[in-house]
């Protein structure tokens, strides 16, 4: 995935921020939300039982997919 820069002010940079939080998405997916250039939203989080613990844990929907180091990576990469 292609990185994108571009320069905003402290205010304008909070009010992205506060938008995004609100809207329960990464700063990355709110934008892409914003240009239109996004999926929709995906489904439902559910809890399960793990089958390697047996604790109960999240779980995304079956269409996305696992959460890996590289995606926490990318997500933590939209924070300061």
């Amino acid at each position: 995935m292609t990185t994108l820069s571009f320069k905003v002010t402290a205010g304008e940079a909070r009010a992205i921020r506060e938008q995004a939080q609100r809207a329960r998405l990464s700063v990355s997916e709110f934008l892409r939300l914003r240009v239109g250039q996004a999926s929709p939203p995906p489904g439902k989080v559910r809890l399960v039982r793990s089958r390697r613990t047996g604790a109960r844990i999240f779980s995304g929907p079956a269409d996305l997919p696992p959460l890996t180091t590289e995606t926490v990576r990318e997500m933590l990469n939209a924070f300061p």
